[in-house]
């Protein structure tokens, strides 16, 4: 069974997700890898040493989600780039200002991390605010960082980052 085994929070720059909104959670990934869209991102962003440059956990391959009372729900498979990244031919993007991120690192089977049910509230536990943006949207997302999440350890465990844009 998974579970949280670091919260934090940090500040992060402004940056701006570029990648493909979707209607739903789904088998959406396997076109990713298929058509190499991470790396026309990353090949648009000059590499991703230009986002680990500002910002340390930057770089990873991203499901970002949007919920909102009242509005539909977003899913989105793409990456963080800096904020100045041309959008690609394709894709669309979503600009965020410099402000808090609050992350969990859930540890775990890679098929177990994915329960992020129990992120929000371990984070308020931790004195962080979620931020929400005009249309009272609240802004989350997998982070699936090299090697936290793609090299298993010993016991066949991996970190997947869930994380929190935070006031």
């Amino acid at each position: 069974m998974a579970e949280i085994i670091k919260t934090f929070r940090e500040e992060v720059p402004a940056m701006r997700f570029i990648g493909k909104k979707y209607p739903d959670f789904g088998g959406w990934w396997g076109e990713w890898f298929a058509n190499d869209w991470f790396g026309k991102l990353e090949e648009a962003m000059g590499g991703t040493d230009s986002i680990l440059k500002i910002w340390e956990n930057g770089g990873g391959y991203v499901g970002l989600e949007r919920r909102c009372p009242h509005m539909p729900f977003e899913y989105w498979i793409g990456m963080f780039t800096p904020a100045d990244t041309a959008v690609p031919d394709g894709f669309e993007c979503v600009d965020f200002p410099a402000m808090g991120m609050g992350t969990c690192w859930i540890y775990g089977k890679e098929d177990e991390v994915h329960d992020t049910s129990g992120c929000a509230a371990e984070l308020q536990k931790q004195g962080i605010t979620l931020w929400k943006d005009s249309d009272g949207g609240v802004w989350s997302f997998e982070n699936c960082l090299c090697p936290r999440y793609t090299a298993p350890d010993d016991k066949g465990n991996v970190i997947m980052d869930y994380c929190y844009y935070a006031e």
